[in-house]
C-alpha cells in the first residue's frame, strides 16, 4: 500500500472532477490518501472516508489581478507547506501529486524527491496561456515567470500526466522526458453515464434546448454562448429554443447582467452550481452542447460530458476540440458566433445528423476516453517500482 499526498490549489478536492476520480481510484486500489486542498463545502463528502486523510486551508480571496493571484499563490504555498511537513513528520510519503495549475510547488517536491518520494505532475492547463487568455494584454515579465516555473515544474517531476498531446508537447519543450509524459483523459466515468435518464420538464417552455456545462472564468468565453443566443433570437427568428448555461464561477454574475441587458432572460437560463447528476439530467434532455472556448490547447471537459450522454456537439474549430469531437459534432472558424449560431440552427433542424452524431460520440467515450478506460494509465504513473 502507498501512500499518495496530494497538492490541489485552484478548486478544492469535492469540486475537481478529475481529482475526485483519481481519489477514487487510489483508494480502489488500497492505497492511503492524503489531499491538501482548500476549505469547502463540497469537500463534506470525503471527510471521514477510510484511508483518506483531507488537510483543508481557508479558502484565498479571488484575485483581482496580477499581485492577487501572487498573494493566492503565496498562501496556499505556505499551508501546502505546513501540511506537508507535518505528514512528513508522521512517515513516509511514497507519492507527491502536484495537480497543476499552478507551477510553484517545484521546491517542496524537490525536498521530497531528496527523501525517495516519487514526484507526479498533474498538468490540466497551461498557466502563460491561461494568463494570455484572462487578459488582452498580459505583463511579458509575467509571462516569462510563468515559462520558467513551468519549466522547473517539468524537472522535478519523475512522471507527468497531461489530457492531450498538446500539453504534452508543452512538458517535454519545458524539459519533461518524452517517456516520462502520459496522456490521461480527462473522460467522464461511463458507468455513472448510464444511470442518468432525461427530464423532459427541464426543457420548461422550449421546443428545443441547448446545453453549456462548466466553470465560468474569463478565458472560457462564455459571454459568447449568449451572443450566440442574441442571434439566434434576434437575426434567424429562433423563439423556440433555449439555452441553459450550468455551472458558476467569476463570469457569473456579468453574465446574468448581459443576459438582462440583451433581453434574452426568456431564452437564456443560469440554474448555477448542480450535483453532477442534476447536471448530466440536463445533457441527457438537451438537443445539442455548445462549446464557446478560445483555448487551443484545451480538450473541454465539458465536450466529454455532451458526447458521454450521446449529445452531438457545436464548437469553434481548435485544434483539440475538433481532435476530440471528430465525427462528432459540427466546427466553424474560431470567434465567427454568427457561423456558430447558424450552425446550431442547422443541426437543430436535423434530428438525423444529430442522432448519428451523438452516437458517434457515445461510441467515442465508450472505447476510448472514459474514465474507466484511463485508469490503467494513472495508476501506472504512481508505481514506485
Amino acid at each position: 500500500m502507498l501512500h499518495v499526498a496530494v497538492i490541489v490549489e485552484n478548486v478544492a478536492l469535492g469540486v475537481d472532477t478529475r481529482l475526485r476520480k483519481q481519489v477514487d481510484d487510489l483508494l480502489a486500489a488500497g492505497h492511503r490518501v492524503s489531499v491538501i486542498t482548500m476549505r469547502d463545502e463540497d469537500n463534506a463528502r470525503y471527510r471521514g472516508v477510510p484511508n483518506l486523510s483531507v488537510f483543508e486551508y481557508p479558502a484565498p480571496a479571488q484575485p483581482s489581478g496580477p499581485l492577487g493571484y501572487v498573494a493566492e499563490y503565496l498562501q496556499s504555498f505556505t499551508w501546502a507547506s505546513w501540511y506537508l511537513l507535518r505528514l512528513r513528520w508522521r512517515g513516509r510519503i511514497d507519492v507527491l501529486q502536484i495537480c497543476q495549475p499552478p507551477d510553484i510547488y517545484f521546491p517542496l517536491a524537490w525536498l521530497l524527491r531528496w527523501g525517495g518520494t516519487r514526484i507526479v505532475v498533474d498538468q490540466r492547463d497551461l498557466m502563460p496561456e491561461l494568463l494570455a487568455g484572462r487578459y488582452d494584454e498580459p505583463p511579458g515579465l509575467m509571462l516569462k515567470a510563468l515559462h520558467w516555473l513551468e519549466r522547473r515544474t517539468q524537472r522535478v517531476a519523475h512522471h507527468s500526466l497531461t489530457v492531450n498531446s498538446y500539453l504534452k508537447d508543452r512538458m517535454v519543450a519545458a524539459g519533461a522526458a518524452p517517456e516520462a509524459v502520459s496522456l490521461v483523459r480527462n473522460g467522464p466515468v461511463l458507468a455513472r453515464t448510464e444511470r442518468i435518464v432525461p427530464d423532459p420538464t427541464l426543457r420548461g417552455e422550449h421546443r428545443q434546448l441547448i446545453c453549456w456545462a462548466g466553470k465560468m472564468g474569463r478565458q472560457d468565453r462564455v459571454e459568447l454562448v449568449v451572443r450566440v443566443a442574441e442571434h439566434l433570437v434576434r437575426e434567424l427568428g429562433r423563439e423556440d429554443c433555449g439555452f441553459v448555461i450550468l455551472g458558476d464561477g467569476e463570469c457569473l454574475e456579468e453574465l446574468r447582467e448581459l443576459t438582462r441587458e440583451l433581453g434574452l432572460e426568456r431564452w437564456v437560463n443560469f440554474p448555477g452550481w448542480l450535483p453532477e447528476a442534476e447536471l448530466w439530467s440536463y445533457l441527457a434532455t438537451a438537443d445539442l452542447g455548445i462549446d464557446t472556448s478560445l483555448q487551443v490547447e484545451v480538450s473541454p471537459v465539458k465536450v466529454m460530458e455532451y458526447m458521454a450522454l450521446g449529445l452531438p456537439v457545436a464548437c469553434f474549430d481548435l485544434q483539440e476540440s475538433t481532435l476530440l469531437a471528430a465525427g462528432a459534432g459540427v466546427f466553424v472558424p474560431a470567434g465567427d458566433v454568427p457561423a456558430l449560431a447558424t450552425a446550431v440552427v442547422e443541426l437543430l433542424d436535423d434530428p438525423v445528423a444529430r442522432k448519428q452524431l451523438g452516437e458517434t460520440g457515445r461510441r467515442r467515450i465508450v472505447e476510448e476516453l472514459a474514465w474507466e478506460r484511463q485508469t490503467p494509465t494513472y495508476l501506472a504513473s504512481l508505481s514506485t517500482e
